[in-house]
């Protein structure tokens, strides 16, 4: 399987991207508004058009960061939002990105990667070492079965599997059904907080 640069650019260069639903997630934009600090250094890793971002830049918070391992996302956002500081938009492979912030924002990032339980494992150590002591993940996980499929993302899995790779580095502050999820995604996704905590 193929997760490199390439291959995601190929995506987006073909518009092959039907995750992107053009706008921030309700669940994380609900979020967002009840946050009181917009000093908070942020980053969103596999930000692709970075939607959420850019609500975060637009509403006052200026220490955001996205991180993609395609150009071609990165570029797209620069241009859409072009008083963004270029030297936040980060392309870098996440497993190799070195920084520490106070929260993580998790869209659609986790279910782009093969399925395997040391991904995962690798994904939950990674989110827990980019994160200050208090730090949080937040973010929105798929809630449906694995189909033994791959190739074909988005990948899900259950709230048990997915707890099993978070819990040996994170308190769980929330994990349960997202009440407020877009109208496709209804009932398929969870919403988590997760506090590295120390």
């Amino acid at each position: 399987m193929d997760i490199t640069e390439d291959y995601w650019s190929k995506r987006y260069q073909e518009e092959n991207t039907g995750w992107d639903i053009g706008a921030p997630s309700t669940p994380l934009k609900t979020y967002i508004d009840q946050l009181a600090d917009k000093s908070l250094k942020i980053i969103i890793p596999g930000a692709g058009n970075a939607y959420e971002a850019e609500y975060l830049f637009k509403n006052g918070f200026k220490n955001i960061y996205i991180l993609d391992i395609a150009k071609v996302p990165l570029e797209a956002f620069q241009k859409r939002v072009p008083e963004f500081p270029s030297k936040h938009i980060i392309h870098d492979d996440f497993f190799k990105h070195q920084n520490t912030y106070d929260l993580i924002l998790e869209q659609t990032f986790f279910c782009s990667f093969p399925p395997l339980p040391e991904t995962r494992k690798a994904y939950a150590k990674k989110m827990f070492n980019l994160l200050k002591p208090n730090g949080k993940l937040v973010g929105l996980w798929f809630d449906f079965p694995l189909t033994g499929d791959m190739e074909k993302r988005p990948f899900g899995g259950t709230k048990e599997e997915y707890l099993s790779y978070f819990k040996p580095y994170f308190k769980v502050i929330t994990f349960e059904r997202s009440y407020n999820s877009i109208t496709p995604r209804m009932s398929n996704e969870l919403f988590g907080i997760f506090k590295k905590d120390y």
